[in-house]
């Protein structure tokens, strides 16, 4: 049975646009991921709420873990708050399994993002829960907390991402989805 670590952000202080901060919302996410991975026959953990990255990095490592995915939403760089959207999915730029589980995830996301030709792929060498994980990871960046239209499509559209992500999960490990 496949393993999956999942990381949602622990940052209470990145606050929606619209209310809530990105903590809570990643949260109500994983809440909604789980059961769809439980019924489709893959064994999770979930990093505490409010754990830091680096102590999930930790945890992970310990274990044995056949993928990590942490759950995050965006902010534009100051002064441009408001200005951004799009889903960006980061993987370790020389990891094999790492982009085969980004472009799974990205290919999801495009199903239920309104703007899909604004879901990429990033390959990174500098994110730690993307980097310095033992298991294959990928860090979701589900769209922009300061802009009104992607905070509200993150907050109002919880279960269709929830859905989604347990999807490309199940591909990456070649199983079927359960409803």
């Amino acid at each position: 049975m496949p393993n999956v670590f999942l990381s949602p952000s622990a940052q209470t202080g990145n606050y929606y646009v619209t209310g809530g901060t990105e903590e809570q919302s990643m949260n109500r996410l994983c809440d909604r991921v789980e059961p769809w991975l439980r019924s489709s026959g893959i064994a999770y953990v979930r990093a505490p709420r409010g754990q830091p990255p680096s102590q999930s990095i930790l945890q992970a490592n310990a274990g044995r873990f056949d993928l990590y995915t942490a759950l995050h939403s965006n902010a534009a760089p100051e002064g441009q708050y408001g200005s951004y959207r799009g889903v960006d999915v980061y993987y370790y730029q020389r990891g094999q399994n790492s982009r085969r589980a980004a472009l799974g995830f990205a290919e999801a996301l495009r199903t239920v993002y309104p703007l899909p030709q604004r879901v990429r792929t990033v390959p990174t060498l500098d994110l730690g829960e993307v980097t310095r994980t033992r298991a294959p990871a990928v860090l979701l960046e589900l769209g922009y907390h300061d802009n009104p239209s992607d905070a509200d499509w993150i907050r109002n559209n919880l279960p269709a991402i929830a859905r989604s992500l347990a999807i490309a999960v199940t591909e990456f490990f070649g199983l079927p989805f359960l409803e």
